[in-house]
């Protein structure tokens, strides 16, 4: 009977994290799904639906260098591997183009997929310059919507350089992406 009583305390306990991580989610909560997803990982890195929830939460909250073990793990299921590749494409296109702006690594002739998000459409705007020189910080117009502009530049930390993506709408701030 003990056993039954702490495999049911166990069963809700994991039902109670995955479903606090939801609703955080649906609240837009991101980096409160991330952070408690990152603490939960080890104990439900089995679950893809967790993984992937932890995942997308990363992703929104920019804290995408947290999408190489979910990237890793996400393989059983058509789902999870649609996930998987969303995330790597993502992933590599932050590595190379951090690369590119504080290495000079040209990114011209690379024919990458892309995706949707704010990292991957600055990404693609890049590559559209072909070879160039170096510059203090690149401003991009929305191929979509002429309203909507992306500053990207690097910052100078005491203890690493950061890429960062500044999103307008007309001349004002919308949100500031932080990478490194």
């Amino acid at each position: 009977m003990r056993f039954l009583i702490l495999i049911f305390l166990i069963v809700n306990l994991y039902a109670d994290v995955k479903q606090e991580m939801f609703g955080l989610y649906q609240n837009k909560k991101y980096d409160k799904v991330c952070s408690l997803g990152f603490d939960n990982f080890n104990r439900y890195k089995s679950d893809e639906e967790f993984v992937s929830l932890y995942a997308f939460a990363c992703l929104n909250s920019d804290y995408i260098d947290r999408l190489a073990i979910p990237t890793a793990m996400l393989k059983f299921s058509q789902e999870a591997r649609a996930n998987s590749a969303y995330f790597s494409v993502i992933l590599m296109q932050k590595k190379l183009l951090y690369h590119s702006l504080l290495d000079g690594y040209e990114l011209s002739e690379l024919k990458l997929p892309t995706t949707s998000y704010i990292l991957s459409k600055v990404f693609d705007l890049y590559t559209k310059l072909g070879k160039h020189e170096k510059r203090t910080f690149y401003l991009f117009e929305d191929p979509k919507d002429k309203k909507l502009t992306y500053k990207l530049y690097l910052a100078k930390d005491y203890k690493i350089t950061k890429m960062v993506i500044e999103e307008f709408y007309d001349t004002m701030l919308i949100k500031r992406h932080i990478y490194w």
